[in-house]
């Protein structure tokens, strides 16, 4: 019980101890700090829409898509890197930095030869935010058509017989 109770009170000494506030004198520096941190990346990715839907499409046709965006910022955006979900999406972006007030694209070609429902997304690093950037799209891939050719089952002839 005396251990106890001794573990407890060191345990609590050790949170109090490091619960102290910082002074007050501190605080200015640090509130410029960020203020400066601000000013040196003010670039913005504003996207048109961050959801591309293909919709129902047909088996090996046509993936490509694109999502627009405008760097509404003071300064250049630049996009680091961009990274598809999976091996199907394959993501393209502008290597050079965007301008403040101009536009581009990041493409993204999916493999439509996969059947069925898709949800995939699109991770942008930038220099806009440290958060990433979520792109999505998302639709349907019909099955390829069924050939005529299939293997059937002959009607006549007959039989053969054992002797």
């Amino acid at each position: 019980m005396k251990k106890l109770l001794l573990s407890l009170a060191l345990i609590l000494g050790f949170c109090v101890s490091n619960a102290q506030r910082i002074p007050d004198t501190k605080l200015p520096v640090k509130e410029k700090q960020v203020e400066q941190k601000k000013k040196l990346v003010d670039a913005t990715i504003d996207f048109e829409s961050k959801v591309v839907d293909y919709g129902v499409i047909d088996n090996k046709s046509d993936g490509a898509r694109k999502f627009v965006f405008k760097n509404n910022g003071t300064e250049p955006l630049i996009i680091k890197n961009a990274k598809g979900s999976c091996g199907c999406t394959v993501p393209t972006w502008p290597r050079e930095p965007i301008a403040p007030g101009e536009s581009g694209e990041i493409g993204v070609q999916y493999d439509t030869k996969r059947v069925g429902k898709f949800t995939k997304t699109i991770t942008l690093s930038t220099n806009a935010s440290k958060a990433p950037v979520i792109l999505t799209i998302k639709g349907e891939v019909n099955p390829p058509p069924k050939d005529n050719q299939t293997l059937e089952k002959k009607a006549s002839g007959a039989p053969l017989e054992k002797n």
